[in-house]
């Protein structure tokens, strides 16, 4: 199967759409003003340290600072393959001492960036782990031979002086001896500059910088199933293939620049796919239909036969339900990129086939998942509960911000309820003071309903308190905002 990677570059934020099937997969946005921090490296500064909870706060230039756990700090770990206790964390940092350190997941909501003092930085076909001294290849490589090969190779080309450790990506599958001397000559130069600003920068200075969102396309995203790679910007592609000429020259031919007169993420459909994505209700082929609600503590994404009766019986209907609502729930996990907890509620099935069937299909769709997943079986109350690694911000969360008139809820009150509030306000203050008036400013539903349904109730107050009671539309309040003046 054939994907497309459609790259939309403006001077505010790069957009990258992954289509397969003419439908797109995933969603990548870097916002110039907002770059994801993971891959960064830091002159960081202990602000606090937290021997009850093993971690420590580090002042890295952000607006909160960042999270580092004692499990994260490489010299806290055994090095000899035991199982021993990390030494306490009060024994190895201390306030104001400065240590370089990794973004290892960007900010998220009210969390600060959790850092890791292992430096890794990554290269097109190797990992450089300049604080390790072995050599490790990716599992997705599965031959042992081509393993073992791969890793005699490298070491081969390793200067006598190397004391850095590697991981060969996938990636080096196919790498001449030239490439991967190439990519360890750039890692070996990185970390020169890393260790020369660390020793020369003050405190919470950036020493290092991961990519740009179109560069980690050609480094990361392409592979052999990739079939085009399409830029919008000419100047933008310009940058791309010189980049390609150094790091990534198998990637070029796949390149290209596109200039038709439609945007091209509209030709695609992906601005529509955006807004379908930001909603709760994902709708099946089917009929049926899938709820999508996110929380702060997890996610939920709940299954529904809908409109769907075409099968035999009752059980098959449900049964062919679960199975597409599989393969939509994990390209919307994807393209919304969900992360933490996840709770699955399919359809009840009685049948056990039917449930390892779709289990089955679940996870067989979610294989294609760049981001590492973990699903269970289904639990004593039929629910499936899943992970999936949160490493940057859902879609959701960059594109949209909290309702400012239900504060995230979901929902407001009626207008009847805030007329009753009010109501119960004006009998509050006329019991404190003595105006000569009472003014509500409230919105247009609100004094709406005042003036019409609840006008008798407003006119009883007012002869219980014996003052006038005036109203004034104030348009600028939402439903739930209003004021009693006193006059």
């Amino acid at each position: 199967m054939n994907e497309d990677i459609l790259i939309n570059i403006t001077p505010q934020e790069t957009r990258v759409a992954l289509i397969l099937q003419g439908a797109v997969q995933e969603l990548h946005i870097e916002r110039t003003l907002t770059r994801g921090l993971a891959g960064n490296v830091y002159s960081g500064k202990v602000v606090r340290v937290l021997p009850g909870m093993q971690s420590a706060f580090i002042d890295i230039g952000l607006e909160r600072a960042a999270f580092l756990h004692v499990a994260d700090i490489w010299e806290a770990r055994p090095h000899d393959g035991r199982d021993a206790a990390p030494t306490p964390i009060e024994k190895i940092l201390f306030d104001g001492q400065v240590l370089t350190v990794q973004v290892i997941k960007d900010p998220i909501g009210t969390k600060g960036a959790r850092l890791s003092t292992q430096i890794s930085i990554a290269g097109r076909m190797l990992v450089y782990l300049p604080q390790d001294n072995h050599i490790g290849v990716s599992q997705k490589i599965e031959k042992e031979s081509e393993r073992e090969s791969l890793r005699t190779r490298l070491q081969a080309l390793l200067p006598a002086e190397e004391k850095g450790g590697y991981i060969v990506r996938t990636q080096a599958e196919d790498a001449s001896d030239s490439d991967l001397a190439a990519d360890v000559d750039y890692l070996r130069k990185t970390w020169a500059a890393i260790t020369h600003g660390a020793r020369t920068l003050p405190a919470t200075s950036l020493l290092h910088q991961d990519l740009n969102l179109a560069q980690r396309v050609l480094r990361d995203f392409v592979h052999d199933e990739t079939a085009t790679i399409q830029v919008d910007s000419r100047e933008n592609y310009i940058a791309l293939t010189e980049f390609g000429k150094t790091y990534t020259p198998s990637v070029l031919p796949r390149l290209q620049h596109y200039t038709g007169e439609r945007p091209l993420f509209d030709l695609y459909g992906v601005e529509e796919e955006i807004l379908r994505a930001l909603g709760r209700r994902v709708d099946l082929k089917s009929g049926g239909y899938l709820i999508v609600d996110q929380t702060e503590a997890m996610t939920t994404i709940d299954v529904n036969t809908g409109g769907f009766v075409g099968g035999r019986n009752f059980a098959d209907t449900i049964f062919k339900t679960n199975l597409e609502a599989a393969h939509a729930i994990a390209r919307q996990l994807r393209l919304r990129n969900l992360g933490g907890i996840i709770i699955l509620d399919f359809i009840d099935m009685e049948n056990a086939e039917h449930r390892a069937a779709v289990l089955l299909e679940l996870k067989k769709t979610l294989a294609r998942d760049r981001t590492k997943v973990s699903v269970s079986g289904f639990s004593a109350l039929g629910l499936v509960e899943m992970t999936r690694k949160r490493t940057r911000e859902s879609l959701a969360h960059i594109l949209c911000e909290p309702c400012p008139a239900c504060a995230g809820k979901g929902q407001v009150k009626t207008s009847r309820t805030i007329c009753y509030e009010i109501l119960r306000e004006l009998l509050r203050e006329a019991k404190q003071f003595n105006p000569r008036e009472f003014r509500i400013l409230a919105s247009q539903e609100v004094v709406d309903l005042f003036l019409e349904e609840e006008s008798q109730h407003l006119a009883m107050l007012g002869d219980f308190i014996g003052k006038k009671i005036s109203l004034q539309v104030e348009n600028s309040y939402h439903q739930e905002q209003y004021d009693v003046i006193l006059m």
